[in-house]
């Protein structure tokens, strides 16, 4: 299962770590993002030794999509070393995403 991300543990859960991150931007209302969120998690499964895969509901937590200036949803951020490296907007497989955090292992 995806972690939740939250402007409230944002810092600790992604800043202050050393491994690669996908963070997907969504939100409840969006037939996408409800469609794409089982890859998410299982993505969040697959790869928990390497990476950490982490949900974002904006419609809770405004200030992580202004930070990121999410504007389209569903989002979804590859992030390395508190940057991001790789950005993919709207519903895909997974197997596109796979492919795109196996990228920044």
């Amino acid at each position: 299962m995806a972690l939740e991300i939250t402007d409230k543990n944002f810092e600790t859960l992604v800043l202050n770590n050393s491994k690669p991150i996908l963070i997907d931007f969504g939100a409840e209302r969006c037939g996408p993002c409800r469609m794409i969120g089982p890859l998410i998690d299982a993505l969040a499964v697959e790869y928990e030794e390497q990476a950490i895969v982490g949900k974002v509901d904006v419609d809770t937590n405004p200030e992580l999509a202004i930070r990121f200036g999410i504007r389209n949803l569903p989002t979804i951020l590859f992030l390395k070393e508190g940057e991001v490296v790789d950005k993919y907007v709207g519903s895909t497989s997974k197997a596109v995403l796979e492919d795109m955090l196996k990228a920044i292992l």
